[in-house]
């Protein structure tokens, strides 16, 4: 009876080890798939719905990787330096690299970030106006505004001075703008219409169906590209010669020719550096993670077209995953590489 009791309970033992090896095993298959379990990430994105979509897919990647992906802390971009350097929040994937580079350099730079690949190369700022005042009055340059009668045509309130819609108040492009009405003597004759940028443009782009002169600051990629068509609608101003805030003149503001006044730039993910050292993995993907400049205006463009909701942003981060399954695979397979001993 003893023997018997014995040789069940060593049975147990041992169905119990296989059982516990199956557990572990199976535990370290999830582990080597799901590097992130287990750990927390707080991302942080400005709150502007037009720059959700490439939030969505990084957010996406990580969560493959394991990570529990908290929601996203929303702010200007100062602020949003401010709380990455301090490790309110974890990462960002709209750092534009010399359009925020005062912003860095506030926070402590490199001591407290690390940038983390190029999310969007070959991102473009400027000021654009309508091709047909353009050819009709000869206007090349924001200078030629400088000139009452060139300055009256895009004059919307009867005070002599151009209107120009402008960017948001705490944007980095606000910076640069205010330089330049200075930098070029524009002060007195143009007006910097500033407050909710994508409304202010929905009235430029109601100006310019009803054939009225328009003058406005914007960059690429989003959807109003897709609108006013470069070339076809509008075009680019050029400056006369580069001048910008932080007096590193020898950047590249250079386009087909033009000399657009801003650095060709390009959006950065940006890590907590405590974080990044920690998370080697998620560090990994969110430095591969890219896409192109067209990839984001023609999502930006089925949102002004009525597919804005959360929900149809995030959609659309999967359907251009399931586009790009192959890369998409890469890039988390390297990402769990890193985490293998």
């Amino acid at each position: 009876m003893q023997f018997q009791l014995f040789k069940s309970a060593r049975k147990a033992l041992q169905c119990a080890s296989l059982v516990s090896l199956g557990l572990f095993s199976l535990h370290g298959l999830a582990s080597a798939e799901k590097p992130g379990e287990g750990v927390s990430v707080t991302p942080i994105f400005p709150p502007i719905a037009e720059e959700r979509f490439r939030g969505e897919l990084a957010m996406a990647g990580l969560r493959e990787l394991g990570y529990d992906v908290k929601e996203p802390k929303e702010t200007e971009y100062a602020a949003m330096m401010v709380a990455l350097s301090y490790g309110d929040a974890d990462f960002t994937v709209h750092f534009w690299d010399k359009l925020h580079d005062a912003f860095y350099q506030k926070v402590g730079g490199d001591e407290n970030l690390v940038k983390a690949g190029d999310v969007i190369p070959g991102v473009l700022q400027g000021y654009l106006i309508d091709k047909k005042t353009a050819e009709a009055h000869n206007i090349r340059y924001l200078t030629d505004l400088k000139k009452p009668e060139i300055a009256k045509l895009f004059d919307t309130d009867g005070d002599g001075k151009a209107d120009m819609t402008g960017c948001n108040p705490g944007w980095g492009c606000e910076l640069i703008i205010s330089h330049h009405m200075k930098a070029y003597d524009l002060d007195k004759s143009v007006t910097v219409n500033q407050g909710s940028y994508f409304a202010l443009m929905a009235d430029t782009i109601t100006r310019f169906k009803q054939g009225q002169p328009v003058l406005y600051f914007t960059w690429v990629p989003q959807w109003i590209a897709g609108v006013l068509v470069e070339g076809r609608d509008v075009v680019w101003l050029e400056v006369p010669y580069t001048d910008l805030p932080d007096g590193r003149n020898d950047v590249d503001t250079a386009y087909q020719g033009k000399n657009l006044g801003f650095a060709v730039d390009k959006v950065e993910a940006l890590v907590n550096k405590e974080f990044a050292e920690k998370n080697p993995v998620a560090l990994k993907f969110l430095s591969q993670l890219q896409i192109t400049t067209e990839d984001e205006s023609q999502q930006n463009l089925r949102m002004q077209n009525g597919e804005s909701k959360p929900a149809d942003v995030r959609r659309h981060a999967d359907e251009w995953i399931a586009a790009h399954r192959q890369q998409w695979d890469a890039w988390l397979q390297a990402s769990r590489a890193v985490a293998q001993p």
